[in-house]
């Protein structure tokens, strides 16, 4: 059987998806008997993929605890958006040169989509299609790997709080600024206003632990 589609990898994939879903909050218990009946496996395929996903950082597996979703501290999701920073500022930097039509275009149809969408639980998976494929142009796999990995880490503490306290308006209007300083090809200008973009993610989210009742511990 094909590696994509071996039992460890579809309960990996789902697992994966009901984590950066929100399905299965922080803290939440995975137990393996009820994996395995989700899934329709045995245990052994999903002791496999909770220690691929422990390897990923989304689980955290303790003697006499068992396996749970990861819970990051507010500290954790500050500095792993200060890596977000600069991964994505490089990544940006080293795209604009290779952006052709198609990737404005590609963008600017995500944005049209993310505009029409009303619910607050689609603007986080939105943000994350768009920021993706405007850093895609830089050629960079590892980079951009690295990148995926960070943003789905910490979407699933950050994706509802900054939707809910920050609404869709400005973040929008900063994604359309960045495209069109992309699209002049003014790398200086585009990265200047991603990182100011991020930076006030950042302080959304010190601003949603404050406010909100759902607090990062």
């Amino acid at each position: 059987m094909a590696k994509a589609t071996s039992a460890p990898d579809v309960v990996r994939n789902g697992l994966r998806k009901a984590i950066l879903t929100g399905e299965f909050p922080p803290g939440f218990q995975l137990r393996q008997e009820e994996l395995a009946e989700r899934f329709g496996t045995s245990r052994i395929p999903v002791r496999e993929a909770l220690r691929q996903l422990a390897a990923e950082g989304l689980v955290a597996i303790e003697a006499n605890v068992g396996a749970t979703v990861t819970t990051l501290k507010l500290s954790d999701v500050l500095e792993m958006l200060d890596i977000r920073i600069g991964l994505e500022c490089r990544a940006l930097e080293l795209a604009v040169s290779n952006m052709v039509e198609a990737d404005f275009e590609a963008c600017a149809k995500l944005l049209a989509a993310y505009d029409k969408k009303p619910k607050a639980s689609d603007w986080g998976e939105m943000n994350r299609s768009f920021h993706l494929a405007l850093y895609a142009p830089c050629n960079k796999p590892r980079l951009l790997e690295l990148i995926q990995n960070n943003f789905d880490h910490i979407g699933q503490y950050t994706r509802t709080q900054v939707s809910s306290t920050t609404g869709k308006e400005r973040p929008q209007k900063e994604h359309y600024a960045i495209l069109e300083a992309c699209r002049r090809g003014d790398v200086d200008s585009g990265v200047a206003l991603l990182r100011n973009h991020l930076l006030h993610t950042q302080k959304t989210v010190i601003a949603a632990n404050r406010f909100t009742g759902r607090k990062i511990a």
